[in-house]
């Protein structure tokens, strides 16, 4: 009898360790498709969203003449440098064209610029000038330079993340900061 029940818990032992396997596994699964199911919601996003940044533009030449717009205007230029491979590029791009408080500043205040990284176009000599925050801070990373191109400062996005999106409250105490400083 002893031997009997012996036997049964071990079999129920081995039964409970493969029903529990062969729920991880079930579990594993959901994990690889909630993933997949992300990854294609992203790329949908990604595919609405506008694209900003210009890969075969040389930047170079783009941001000369915008400093010399910003002298005569006498504003500071923001320099959003990241990518069209960029989520987080993209949705800030598309948080500030369609919050009109945001967009209303930013036009009357600043002059705009979208510096590309992707690999067509690292804009090397540009990053390299701007101390390649990229490199420290990823994309998108925000340069403000003042009417004479000069840089004043650098913030890296995440402070401003609230969410999937970006807090408006966070954004307009930025472009507020920078609006008039050293010009």
């Amino acid at each position: 009898m002893k031997n009997t029940v012996l036997k049964l818990a071990v079999l129920s032992f081995v039964m409970l360790g493969l029903s529990v396997q062969a729920q991880k596994k079930k579990d594993e699964k959901k994990v690889e498709l909630s993933v997949a199911e992300k990854k294609k919601a992203l790329e949908a996003e990604k595919a609405r969203l506008i694209k900003p940044y210009n890969p075969k533009e040389n930047a170079e030449v783009e941001l000369s003449k915008l400093i010399e717009k910003a002298q005569a205007e006498n504003k500071n230029i923001i320099v959003q440098a990241g990518g069209n491979w960029c989520i987080w590029c993209l949705r800030f791009n598309q948080f500030v064209q369609d919050t009109p408080e945001l967009k209303s500043f930013v036009d009357k205040h600043f002059l705009y610029y979208h510096l590309n990284w992707s690999p067509d176009n690292k804009n090397e000599a540009l990053f390299e000038k701007y101390g390649n925050p990229g490199e420290k801070y990823g994309y998108p990373v925000f340069i403000i330079l003042n009417k004479n191109g000069e840089m004043i400062h650098v913030q890296e996005s995440s402070g401003f993340e609230e969410g999937k999106g970006y807090s408006v409250d966070k954004v307009k105490e930025f472009f507020e900061k920078w609006a008039d400083a050293s010009k």
